[in-house]
């Protein structure tokens, strides 16, 4: 969740209200240093400068107006430092992904190039504006895949499998109800990383076919506006059920997420080799 704003602290902030404060300081620095009846009234300047500071904090932080502006500028901020950060993950992706992900943002800049020379235009449609969503889920959903991707590759499917067997004629064959227990409870969390690994097969398909869906779209945006006879050609594209799906997309992969948060931590914990069960290096 976003850091509440203290309009009051920005006003505070502004290099205006700053200079106003160092001009009434060094307005009662001269007072003092010429002697005589000035001297006598150096505090007048720094007591002008407080009660201005008051007023100014009392009425500025509160006007529309300002507010306003404070909050464009949050937003600005919080704009670049997305970028910013979206930037130094997509220079974690391997060669292949940083091209997807290249070629992609050149086939943003060409629709947006394009659309405005033929039109002749400067201003271009909301509509049109929304490929910079589609690009920035592209990035995210993209690191989200091969992560994920990455992990099920680590995975030995069939050993989860052989124990799995192995547990329940372990469980048929206990020598009594202390034993079977354990071996159950051992059981329980090797189905559920079997239940994990199907879930995240499957949300990574769904994923899969997102990415080329954007992909796709790029392409056909791209199409439309090389070939286009009016703006209403473009704006007409179904934009609204390509951002539903990918809305979609993301709430599987939240679904998801909590397993992925435990993996990531036990990856990080653990940097050496995996090894076999205790039962199968004995």
């Amino acid at each position: 969740m976003a850091e509440k704003i203290n309009y009051i602290k920005e006003a505070a902030k502004e290099p205006l209200n700053i200079w106003g404060l160092v001009g009434f300081v060094a307005a009662s620095v001269f007072a003092a240093t010429q002697g005589g009846v000035i001297e006598t009234f150096a505090w007048v300047p720094l007591a002008a400068g407080a009660a201005s500071e008051a007023l100014y904090l009392a009425t500025m932080p509160a006007t529309l107006a300002y507010r306003r502006l404070v909050d464009r500028r949050a937003r600005q901020k919080e704009l670049v430092e997305r970028q910013r950060r979206r930037d130094q993950l997509i220079t974690t992706f391997d060669p292949r992904e940083r091209e997807a992900v290249n070629y992609l943002s050149w086939m943003r800049k060409q629709v947006y190039d394009n659309y405005q020379k033929f039109t002749r235009g400067t201003l271009l449609p909301e509509r049109i504006q929304t490929l910079d969503v589609f690009w920035e889920s592209y990035v995210d959903m993209l690191d989200t895949y091969r992560r994920r991707k990455n992990h099920l590759r680590s995975t030995n499917l069939n050993q989860i499998r052989n124990q799995i067997q192995q547990t329940e004629r372990s469980i048929a064959q206990a020598p009594d109800d202390t034993t079977r227990r354990l071996f159950e409870q051992n059981l329980e969390f090797l189905q559920k990383r079997l239940q994990n690994y199907n879930g995240m097969e499957t949300s990574m398909k769904r994923v899969e076919a997102q990415l080329q869906s954007i992909e796709s779209f790029f392409q056909l945006v791209n199409d439309e506006v090389m070939t286009m006879q009016s703006p209403e050609q473009i704006t007409s594209l179904d934009f609204d059920s390509l951002l539903s799906s990918i809305e979609l997309t993301k709430e599987i992969l939240e679904e998801t997420a909590p397993v992925m948060n435990q993996i990531d931590a036990a990856d990080r914990m653990s940097q050496s080799p995996t090894r076999p069960p205790l039962a199968q290096r004995q």
